[in-house]
């Protein structure tokens, strides 16, 4: 099948190249511009601009979709569809209804929850049992066109959103192909069941130890590994990205009750997290016990505002 493809992340990426090892014909690649990323900020191509140089694919990096060259470039290309993994450009209503089979999205949840730009922080921040890959017919809304596939994963207790991410784009590519091979009857979603997932914000990152264990247990894994929950112990950052939930506690929430080998337990408003591996600003991922051997954390410690 001729197809034009529009994604940006690895989540994209993976999709992009299970369609190539499917033999489809893609004539057009549509990337996001290079942005600035690293401690140097110098501009960064995606992993689908990566995939498509190896692959000597046709490429664009319009800033907007509603550029006529870019429309111009899609249509010209024909293509039977146009696929769309996680790109971050909305496509203007003009350009839905130029290929043969119409604009299809593979989206990292199961829609109609979690519509939006984060479905799969969100899931792990609301505590989701489950959460899955919907390949929809794209139409003029956000997320919001009749779902062709559909298929659900467990969220194991451990998963954070960099192990999801990985089990959702695999799982994605999967159902892409199996999509346009069979062409399923498209089933509309049910608008009253919707939920969104707004772009994560970096303020969301920062803990309030006021908050039950459990809720901070789900930030740390939702914000693995960008951009990482924090906190702050002596105006210094520090990330979290290993915890525990323990159950009961005495103390102000933010107060550390015990550090050693097994762990920095910090007190909350409900229960105690006991932290496993942790990161000062500028330093590396620690196990709680080599941070521990180069910053001594006194019984009564203070994290969070409380410090400051």
């Amino acid at each position: 099948m001729k197809l034009v493809f529009a994604g940006t992340p690895e989540f994209a990426a993976v999709s992009l190249e299970a369609l190539l090892r499917a033999r489809h014909e893609v004539t057009l690649v549509l990337t996001q511009p290079d942005r600035p990323a690293g401690r140097g900020l110098k501009p960064q191509p995606s992993a689908v601009k990566h995939l498509a140089l190896r692959r000597g694919l046709p490429l664009l990096q319009p800033d907007t979709l509603k550029d006529a060259a870019a429309q111009g470039a899609i249509a010209a290309s024909r293509p039977d569809a146009l696929v769309v993994a996680a790109y971050g450009l909305m496509l203007p209503a003009a350009l839905l209804t130029v290929p043969a089979r119409g604009c299809i999205n593979v989206h990292a949840s199961l829609l109609p929850r979690w519509r939006g730009a984060a479905p799969i922080q969100r899931a792990l921040l609301a505590g989701d049992a489950k959460t899955g890959v919907t390949i929809m017919q794209m139409d003029a809304s956000l997320d919001t066109g009749p779902m062709l596939l559909q298929r659900a994963v467990p969220i194991a207790p451990d998963d954070t959103a960099g192990t999801l991410h990985d089990k959702l784009a695999a799982l994605g590519a999967q159902l892409l192909v199996e999509a346009l091979a069979t062409n399923p009857v498209p089933r509309a979603q049910d608008a009253a069941a919707a939920t969104y997932a707004p772009r994560v914000d970096k303020r969301e990152a920062e803990i309030d130890w006021r908050n039950p264990a459990a809720t901070i247990e789900r930030q740390v894994r939702a914000f693995d590994p960008v951009p990482g929950a924090q906190t702050r112990h002596e105006r210094v950052i520090l990330k979290i990205w290993r915890a525990r939930v323990v159950e009961g506690t005495t103390a102000a929430p933010g107060t550390v009750s015990a550090a050693g080998a097994d762990g920095i337990v910090v007190a909350c408003g409900r229960d105690a997290l006991r932290i496993t591996e942790l990161q000062r600003a500028g330093g590396k991922r620690l196990s709680a016990q080599a941070f521990l051997s180069g910053h001594r954390l006194a019984h009564g410690t203070r994290f969070g505002s409380g410090d400051d």
